[in-house]
């Protein structure tokens, strides 16, 4: 195990870079073939990096090393898309948007990460409950399954960027939904690092999580119901390239958030907090 927290850094930059090049490299094999669509094409590539994020997972007994890929693969993935078909204004918008809130997330992380000591502490707690069956849990719930649902939230813009939606003014205000969402997330995060620096223990009651049980999970789903928005406002035909924004709100209101608070609901006094603070 590596302890120190720069050189656990430095191996996960290194994991990270092989999986974009094993990606990409998988990317535009398929596309030289011709015998996929570009999103299968893209699809599988995105397989294919997140088989070699779990890859080193395994080789680090650390399913946290695959923590960043929810933030670096959509930026990832428009780039891909941008570079093949180029871009009008609403795709620069889109664009901006998403790695906006890439930098963001993956800037959140690593003030969070120190080392590879440190895992998810939702990843121990299904290792302990699927013991001998934490190998299938580990690939297809903790890597796999987040990979798809990501690529399905990012389907719409790649799909205004390959098809070249024409500019709509009205389209700004879903990113800036986005935009506003990635920023009160940020928001978030910073009054929830405070809070655990003061370590005086139970339950945040001030700014936003004043309001909310879990403002950071209420604005990533608005985070993607805005790019999707935004992106299906020139091709209303394509409705149904929400349904990743969907299956993002789905996972959070029915995986994420119960788990987060099935764990806060051992402190004491929890009833008391659920039943004055709205759940987002």
């Amino acid at each position: 195990m590596i302890k120190n927290r720069f050189a656990s850094f430095a191996v996960i930059v290194a994991v990270y870079v092989l999986a974009f090049f094993g990606g990409l490299f998988c990317y535009n094999y398929l596309s030289s073939l011709e015998r996929f669509s570009y999103l299968i094409s893209l699809l599988i590539a995105d397989v294919i990096a997140t088989v070699i994020v779990f890859v080193f997972s395994l080789i680090f007994n650390n399913a946290s090393v695959y923590d960043p890929y929810w933030s670096v693969q959509p930026p990832v993935i428009l780039s891909v898309a941008l570079v093949k078909c180029g871009g009008t204004r609403l795709e620069i918008c889109l664009f901006a948007a998403v790695l906006f809130w890439a930098i963001r997330l993956t800037a959140n992380w690593a003030y969070n990460f120190k080392s590879f000591e440190y895992q998810d502490w939702r990843y121990v707690m299904l290792k302990e409950k699927s013991k001998r069956l934490y190998p299938l849990v580990n690939f297809f719930g903790i890597h796999l399954f987040p990979t798809i649902v990501v690529f399905l939230c990012v389907i719409p813009a790649v799909s205004a960027i390959h098809d070249q939606i024409p500019f709509n003014p009205l389209a700004l205000i879903f990113i800036a939904l986005s935009f506003a969402s990635a920023i009160f997330q940020g928001i978030a995060d910073i009054q929830m690092h405070k809070f655990r620096k003061l370590g005086t223990g139970g339950f945040i009651r001030t700014g936003l999580w004043k309001k909310s049980r879990h403002p950071n999970y209420a604005c990533e789903i608005l985070m993607w119901w805005g790019i999707g928005l935004a992106s299906i406002f020139g091709m209303p035909e394509r409705w149904w390239l929400l349904a990743g924004a969907l299956l993002n709100t789905l996972m959070f209101l029915f995986i994420s958030i119960p788990m987060a608070e099935k764990r806060q609901s051992r402190k004491p006094g929890f009833a008391e907090y659920k039943k004055a603070t709205r759940i987002i």
